[in-house]
């Protein structure tokens, strides 16, 4: 009973991790085309699948706990799906744990991608803003007046009208 629970929540691990991957598709789209409402819209719903993703990690603890009970193991927190694999001597179960592992593996593999793309479209256009308004406000206007070049000026010399290193 406990090992259904297992592949249970691994395979609803597997569908919000799934969903992610098409947010994460669509938030490119909305990247590359300047969406920023929609933008805000898939942030929000990410969050709430991050959320779902922390409920069901939990539940997978919990049922690797009862499995392990189950069998006559002292429950741990901290056993993966991999040491569980160790531990399962059915080939059949252990074969569909296998999979159902490899198969989040490989979705999560496919969002890290998707982020890391997302990731860095995201710098990029704040590096073209940074430069947008850094061209936009010209020169400070202390530059503008004559001064001393042997007169050590107070302050900041900064050529751009907001702080990078904020």
């Amino acid at each position: 009973m406990s090992f259904e629970a297992v592949l249970q929540t691994m395979s609803e691990l597997n569908d919000v991790h799934l969903t992610l991957l098409e947010l994460a598709e669509q938030k490119k789209h909305a990247l590359i085309h300047n969406q920023v409402e929609q933008l805000t819209q898939i942030v929000t719903k990410e969050n709430k699948l991050l959320k779902r993703i922390g409920e069901l990690d939990q539940q997978r603890v919990d049922a690797i706990g009862n499995f392990l009970i189950e069998k006559g193991y002292k429950p741990n927190p901290r056993v993966t799906v991999s040491d569980l694999t160790k531990i399962i001597f059915n080939a059949e179960e252990k074969r569909t744990l296998v999979d159902s592992q490899k198969q989040l593996l490989a979705t999560i593999r496919k969002l890290r991608e998707y982020n890391e793309l997302n990731q860095q479209m995201i710098e990029q256009s704040l590096a073209f803003i940074n430069y947008s308004i850094d061209i936009m406000s010209g020169p400070d206007g202390d530059e503008l007046i004559y001064s001393n070049p042997n007169q050590t000026t107070s302050g900041s010399n900064r050529k751009g009208l907001f702080d990078t290193k904020a």
